[in-house]
């Protein structure tokens, strides 16, 4: 079996780029007035290195690119954005969901945020209450918005001093900044579908 050797000069550098990322930090290198060698200073690794990333012959280590960004003021939504164009629809398979149990409260995650999203993220939920159990998640509230879709039984919404009763097929919307809670108030497990956003990511 063929074995392949790294380039030489790449320091840690980890395989060959299928981004062009090195244009971009090119580009706004050249339009700043900065040479390979201060910026390869600044940054702490070697001009080779820069030159090699710049000339996409190399795929930098995440903490190099980030620190490289750093280094020339790039948002990284401008840098990632040939990346989101190569995978515009992310798919999370039914066996891959992450979940979570808070006092009996299932939570099956359902879209993850992603950084790229920045301040369009969100998070969503299938959320399943047992009967007489409630949620604790927004019982303090937080920043954001929130979405609900009750998918079987009936539940209640306490929010802040209001109660508001659900049954199946009813949706919800609210500021997420008010203390929230949703109870179980039937006699089956209660199911919903949540979006929250920004997301509170407590499904790792």
């Amino acid at each position: 079996m063929p074995t392949h050797k790294k380039p030489e000069g790449t320091d840690g550098a980890e395989r060959r780029i299928p981004y062009h990322f090195g244009e971009k930090i090119r580009m706004i290198r050249e339009r700043k007035g900065l040479t390979l060698k201060v910026v390869a200073q600044r940054a702490g690794v070697s001009e080779s290195l820069v030159s090699q990333i710049e000339r996409n012959r190399v795929s930098p280590a995440i903490d190099t690119l980030l620190t490289l960004a750093d280094v020339l003021d790039i948002n990284l939504e401008f840098l990632f954005e040939e990346y989101r164009r190569k995978r515009p629809v992310l798919i999370t398979r039914a066996d891959e969901r992450k979940k979570a149990i808070e006092d009996g409260v299932a939570y099956e995650e359902v879209v993850m945020p992603t950084e790229s999203d920045g301040r369009n993220a969100m998070e969503a939920f299938v959320v399943e209450i047992p009967v007489g159990a409630h949620t604790r998640r927004g019982s303090y509230g937080h920043l954001g918005r929130e979405i609900g879709y009750i998918v079987q039984g009936k539940g209640q919404l306490h929010y802040e001093n209001l109660v508001y009763n659900l049954a199946e097929g009813d949706s919800v919307s609210f500021s997420a900044g008010t203390p929230h809670t949703l109870a179980n108030t039937g006699d089956v497990p209660l199911k919903a579908f949540w979006v929250v956003s920004p997301p509170q990511r407590f499904v790792r």
